[in-house]
């Protein structure tokens, strides 16, 4: 009897110490960790201009230097989220522990608010902080401590889900800042130090290689924006921990060539390998977002799959490398230059693509309204088109910065919404209404603070929409839909005549 006790014993350890392990983005709740499970990928969890990245290497090849360099830029970032009414009172088991003991055990235990913890890198010297987009979403509140110990609030300028940056600013000036290297100079044995604050151990710094380069781990495709989103990681490694998302990639030099994303592990703690978003893709993130509040995606305008072995032979084709072009949009840019059913992409401005993942990095790096030089192989045969690329509407233009101001509109004022907000509730846009008590619309029943995101079919981005939205209609009775500060969707009926 007493074997079998402690056999049952040893088996509930095993399985709370595998409940509790963390993603790479370190979530506390009170004073307790709790698991954060990515369940859709369960062995994945989150985590100016280029220089060269040619790295002199040290005497003796030793880290001192690129540690000295970059580990006062790096930032401890912390959030905080407020609980939903409806989540006040829910059982804070582990999932783990859940599928043994069932969801009765623990049930109506008052929920504290939430904190969680990442890192960030400072990229300008008055106060522009990159990190990844999981840190800080949905986030009422979010501080930056740096590595003197000095604290600041930060503001949201805006985020990207398709890759996963995020970009901070702080009101102080003169602080210390790590400069962008190129991603493309990485090469695979190259030695690279992570630096963050994994497990609220602030300033960390570990070493590793360059494992790999291009690397899709599908981890970013959970979103409504699958298929936008942009996956060439590189691969080290590095040890990186819960705690170290949003952290510096840097080489020898202590050049920043990525940011610090994800692991890929069974447990939620470091099994080998994590994951960077490469430089060239973070520059180019934060310079969109700096110059017109939104990230420009260009689009090549064509499906395509990756080649192996069988597919090749499925397919007649006389090359692996390259990737294949299924079907070409019409209207798009590739349709225009030429590019069909069947063509296999080489490079693109001769930077060779052998996988889908290197392609879309490629294609990211551009706006809409780049023309690039496409080599492809047809029927045998090399060529080359030029392409001019579009967006999403197969249009040329920018998207750019809401310049939205607040209105008067019978009675009520209504206001744009932040990107911390926005970021926060999921929503694209919207309008906050005030002084409702004064106005037209105290008899729905909605209150200061309710944000409008839709009037009947038409999506309200700014409050100018509702005064058109509601003008258009004579008469009858109009639904309003949108979401409140907390997170709770309301609907409201008004009669317009």
């Amino acid at each position: 009897m007493k074997t079998k006790q402690f056999i049952l014993g040893v088996a509930l350890s095993a399985v709370v110490g595998g409940g509790v392990a963390v993603g790479s983005y370190k979530v506390l709740e009170g004073d307790n960790a709790v698991q954060v499970e990515e369940q859709q990928y369960p062995t994945v969890r989150y985590t100016s201009d280029m220089r060269s990245s040619n790295t002199v290497v040290p005497e003796g090849l030793n880290f001192i230097k690129a540690a000295q360099v970059s580990t006062p830029a790096v930032v401890h970032v912390m959030t905080e989220y407020s609980v939903r009414s409806s989540e006040q009172y829910s059982s804070p088991m582990d999932p783990f522990l859940r599928e043994f003991f069932g969801d009765g055990l623990g049930q109506n235990v008052p929920r504290g608010p939430q904190v969680g913890s990442g890192s960030g890198v400072i990229i300008a010297s008055n106060g522009y902080i990159v990190t990844n987009n999981h840190v800080i979403d949905k986030a009422d509140k979010i501080e930056v401590v740096l590595d003197d110990k000095r604290k600041f609030e930060a503001t949201l300028v805006g985020s990207d889900p398709t890759t996963d940056i995020a970009l901070l600013k702080v009101n102080s000036d003169n602080l210390p800042t790590i400069r962008y290297g190129n991603s493309d100079d990485l090469q695979v044995g190259e030695w690279v130090l992570a630096v963050g604050n994994p497990m609220n151990l602030t300033s960390t710094v570990t070493a590793g290689i360059v494992s790999a380069k291009g690397r899709n781990i599908n981890i970013l495709r959970t979103s409504a924006r699958q298929d936008m989103s942009i996956e060439s990681f590189i691969q080290t490694d590095a040890a990186v921990n819960p705690g170290n998302s949003g952290g510096a990639l840097v080489n020898l030099n202590g050049d920043l060539v990525g940011i610090n994303t994800a692991i890929a592990s069974q447990t939620g703690q470091f099994a080998g390998y994590s994951f960077a978003v490469p430089s060239a893709i973070v520059s180019k993130v934060v310079d969109d977002l700096l110059k017109y509040g939104e990230v420009q995606r260009a689009l090549l305008g064509a499906s395509i799959q990756e080649i192996d072995a069988a597919f090749a032979k499925e397919k007649g084709l006389k090359t692996l490398k390259g990737v294949y072009v299924a079907a070409v949009q019409e209207g798009s840019g590739a349709k225009e230059a030429g590019l069909q059913s069947g063509d296999v992409i080489t490079a693109v401005n001769d930077v060779n693509v052998g996988k889908s993942s290197q392609l879309l990095e490629q294609i990211a790096r551009y706006r809409p309204g780049d023309k690039v030089k496409v080599s492809y192989i047809r029927e045998g045969k090399n060529k080359t088109a030029n392409v001019t690329l579009k967006n999403l509407n197969n249009s040329t233009e920018l998207v750019k910065r809401s310049n939205a101001k607040a209105i008067t509109f019978d009675g009520a004022t209504f206001e744009p919404v932040s990107k911390q907000e926005m970021s926060k509730l999921g929503i694209d846009g919207g309008a906050k209404i005030k002084n409702v008590r004064d106005s037209k619309f105290r008899d729905t029943g909605m209150k200061d603070g309710f944000i409008i995101t839709r009037i009947d079919k038409y999506e309200v981005n700014e409050p100018a929409d509702v005064e058109k939205h509601l003008n258009n209609f004579e008469g009858g009775v109009v639904y309003i839909e949108g979401v409140y500060p907390d997170g709770l969707k309301a609907y409201y009926p008004i009669g317009k005549g």
